[in-house]
């Protein structure tokens, strides 16, 4: 595999760190990436920053149908160049936080990609809660947030019960910052997302993000503290915390998948009535 330094300076280029351009060469990690999608000759997948093509290649090679998604404009004569041996990859110019899914698969789909760190959350967030959302995800991501987005009790946080709320999330394997040009400052993980069918529709689903915020709201404080602005008074919130099984003493970092949805369903027949 030719180095992406190599390729870069082919065409009096270099990386831009506002973008966070870190381009990932090792062959081994990016087919253990390729693996962990379990793709088929039927798949289509969704491939955000294909940079220069290395793993947009690999997926070409397995799946029906790879549409890549490069924001940087700089890069398209070097990916049209890279993979003119693959007729069934599709270059867009854009945003994938402007891009709705929905307009490029017609059917189930796939995302697996090397992501930018600096916008890991905002595209989790677009491509989670959006209409059309894939049935896996697997994404390199900062070694940190792999290990924020797999937490289990006490440790939750907000992110990984946003992420957890669509799908269960393993971390696949850790990639060492030496695999990347230029080197980044941190090391990497590749995490997968198996997506399920969201029980919640989607007032609910407005619901529980609202109730799930509000007791991340402020960390240190208990539950019974955060959520009070979400009831009327606090005998109030009290019945509800015990309608849902949950001790109002409890910190947001404790609570459960199962037991925010819970207190979501208690709010809920409460605002009903």
């Amino acid at each position: 595999m030719t180095h992406p330094k190599d390729i870069l300076q082919q065409y009096g280029l270099e990386p831009k760190k506002s973008l966070g351009q870190n381009f990932l060469f090792d062959e081994n990690v990016l087919r253990r990436i390729v693996d962990a999608a379990e793709l088929g000759p039927d798949d289509a997948v969704l491939e955000v920053g294909p940079g220069l093509g290395s793993l947009t290649k690999l997926l070409a090679d397995t799946a029906t149908a790879v549409t890549a998604v490069e924001l940087d404009d700089r890069y398209l004569p070097i990916l049209r160049n890279e993979l003119a041996a693959h007729a069934n990859v599709t270059l867009v110019h854009g945003d994938i936080l402007a891009q709705n899914p929905a307009d490029c698969f017609t059917g189930p789909y796939k995302v697996v990609a090397n992501v930018p760190y600096y916008i890991t959350g905002a595209i989790l967030r677009h491509l989670l809660g959006g209409a059309h959302k894939p049935t896996t995800m697997v994404l390199t991501v900062q070694k940190e947030v792999a290990e924020r987005v797999t937490a289990v009790p006490p440790h939750m946080s907000l992110l990984a019960i946003s992420v957890q709320q669509y799908g269960r999330v393993a971390k696949i394997a850790d990639i060492k910052a030496g695999s990347f040009w230029p080197t980044p400052d941190v090391d990497s993980a590749v995490i997968r997302i198996a997506l399920h069918e969201t029980q919640l529709d989607a007032v609910s689903e407005k619901l529980f993000f609202q109730v799930v915020k509000a007791g991340f709201s402020q960390k240190r404080k208990q539950l019974q503290k955060n959520l009070r602005q979400l009831a009327a008074d606090q005998t109030t919130l009290a019945h509800l915390l015990e309608a849902a099984g949950v001790d109002g003493r409890r910190r947001a970092e404790t609570l459960t998948l199962a037991e925010w949805q819970a207190v979501t369903h208690a709010f809920s027949a409460y605002r009903r009535h």
